[in-house]
């Protein structure tokens, strides 16, 4: 069954998520949820196509749509900024000390937010096209 609306729609959602978390300052949740948004664009994509999406790294998938949709570097490169959150953002041992709140920063939350923004309008273009 192909569910890419569902995928995107989520991805959307998550995105609002991360905005709010960002407002009440919780900056490595809202980094994280920025990851987690983008990724779920990109997977819709690939349910769109009809073809298994694999792992959690954005660089990798959208590597690996490249030959079937054609990705900018722009993309790519929000993909790599994006996927710098995937783990750092939840476990202290992602650091040499301290807890993930300690290192992300508000401009960390902004930034995600933008790239995560990024990558969903790509793949709602290519999903409407």
């Amino acid at each position: 069954m192909e569910r890419s609306k569902d995928w995107i729609r989520q991805a959307e959602r998550d995105l609002e998520s991360a905005r709010a978390q960002k407002e009440d300052g919780f900056y490595e949740w809202s980094s994280f949820i920025s990851q987690q948004a983008a990724e779920k664009a990109v997977k819709a994509v690939f349910q769109k196509l009809g073809i298994e999406a694999w792992g959690h790294s954005l660089f990798e998938l959208l590597k690996g749509l490249r030959e079937e949709v054609g990705v900018p570097e722009e993309i790519l490169n929000s993909g790599r900024y994006l996927d710098k959150f995937y783990i750092p953002t939840r476990y202290p041992n992602g650091w040499p000390a301290g807890s993930p709140f300690e290192y992300i920063t508000e401009e960390d939350a902004e930034n995600a937010i933008i790239h995560s923004e990024k990558i969903i309008r790509f793949c709602k273009d290519i999903l409407s096209g």
